[in-house]
């Protein structure tokens, strides 16, 4: 009877050091949990706060500089025109930079708020890309890169393709795309856009020659408020918004986005957007409405 007395008790303590064992691996486990959700949120402050006053950058220079030269030109002599051109001409920059910045932030608010679906027309994929490249030409110009456009869809109507999709949404993805590359694009470069179709699915690549993207930085672009220090401050303006709403907009409309890059060597996003299924009447998206448009709201 002893020995079974005494069998039974080891075992009891056995088991009862299992579960302890196993009581302080669990403790270990959330312990572990909740340090890496502290850092999470920790990050995410420090994210935020750094959203906050980059975008506050982004919002009042413009701003400033606008009122600065608008107050310029009132003491101008009226002889003057030439200087009176070039400050309309800085005016109309710092006017769109500051239009395109508040449409990301309008947009990446009402996706936070879950408030985005899709707008199907009929879409002139032309017009929309040339009013796209028309939207940014200053913007190319003042840094001496070429837009190229690349069109290689054989059928439509006439020069045009009509598509189904939301041309708003698509503008934006477009836009953001082409901004980042000329953002990261060498003084005096080249961007490609190209455009092609297969089947129900329209395809589109933007392509520069600049700074590139590394392995480990091509795993974060697409999160929000990621901005990527190339060492091009000059250029390098934005607050981390562009690509994620890129890819936010895109899973709206059930499209996809890669990337090929090297660093130094550019990069290459090239996204794949498949035709919606709902039945419109009506054609949009001429493109020449991309910006500055009275009374246009987003979504």
């Amino acid at each position: 009877m002893t020995n079974i007395s005494d069998r039974q008790l080891l075992k009891e303590i056995r088991e009862r050091l299992n579960e302890r064992k196993k009581f302080e691996q669990e403790v270990q486990m959330l312990t572990r949990e909740l340090q890496e959700v502290t850092k999470k949120l920790r990050e995410s402050e420090a994210l935020k706060s750094h959203f906050i006053s980059n975008i506050s950058n982004e919002i009042v220079n413009p701003f400033t500089s606008i009122l600065g030269l608008s107050k310029s030109i009132l003491s101008v002599e009226k002889n003057d025109w030439k200087k009176v051109v070039s400050m309309v001409a800085l005016i109309h920059s710092e006017a769109f930079n500051l239009d395109f910045q508040l449409r990301n932030i309008f947009v990446a608010a009402k996706i936070e708020a879950g408030e985005v679906a899709p707008n199907i027309s009929k879409v002139n994929i032309r017009g929309i890309i040339q009013s796209i490249i028309d939207a940014f030409s200053l913007v190319a110009r003042k840094m001496g890169i070429e837009i190229e456009f690349e069109w290689a869809i054989e059928y439509g109507f006439g020069k045009n393709f009509y598509f189904k999709t939301d041309s708003e949404k698509l503008k934006l993805i477009l836009s953001n795309l082409l901004n980042n590359a000329l953002k990261y694009s060498y003084k005096d470069g080249k961007v490609i856009i190209k455009v092609w179709a297969n089947e129900e699915v329209l395809s589109f690549s933007v392509r520069d020659f600049g700074t590139g993207i590394s392995e480990k930085n091509q795993k974060i672009i697409f999160e929000r408020f990621k901005r990527l220090d190339t060492g091009i401050n000059s250029i390098n303006r934005g607050h981390g918004l562009g690509l994620s709403i890129t890819k936010a907009l895109l899973d709206v409309l059930g499209g996809d986005i890669e990337i090929e890059s090297r660093k130094g060597e550019g990069s290459t996003f090239t996204i794949h957007l498949p035709e919606a299924k709902n039945v419109v009447d009506g054609f949009s998206g001429e493109g020449n409405d991309i910006f500055f448009d009275d009374g246009d709201e987003i979504f």
